[in-house]
């Protein structure tokens, strides 16, 4: 799954196109490496985003098969870190 697709999915943002306005930004790095809107994320991968003040990371624990699931299974996707 695209990594602005997967931030959508498990309700990291709000719509996909913050998503990408984040990616083109450059403050979505995913395993320390500035991500791209077209790379794809896999089970382990580390998802750092960098806002003004701080950052969180998020180790990604399952790839949701629906466009959108409910906040309350996030647990099941992710993983904050920090």
């Amino acid at each position: 799954m695209r990594v602005d697709k997967f931030l959508n999915s498990v309700n990291i943002t709000k719509r996909r196109s913050v998503s990408q306005d984040m990616i083109a930004n450059g403050v979505v790095l995913i395993n320390d490496v500035v991500a791209k809107a077209s790379k794809n994320v896999a089970v382990g991968d580390i998802i750092t985003i960098n806002y003004l003040n701080s950052a969180k990371k998020y180790k990604v624990l399952q790839i949701p098969q629906t466009k959108s699931t409910p906040k309350s299974l996030q647990e099941e996707y992710i993983k904050e870190i920090s």
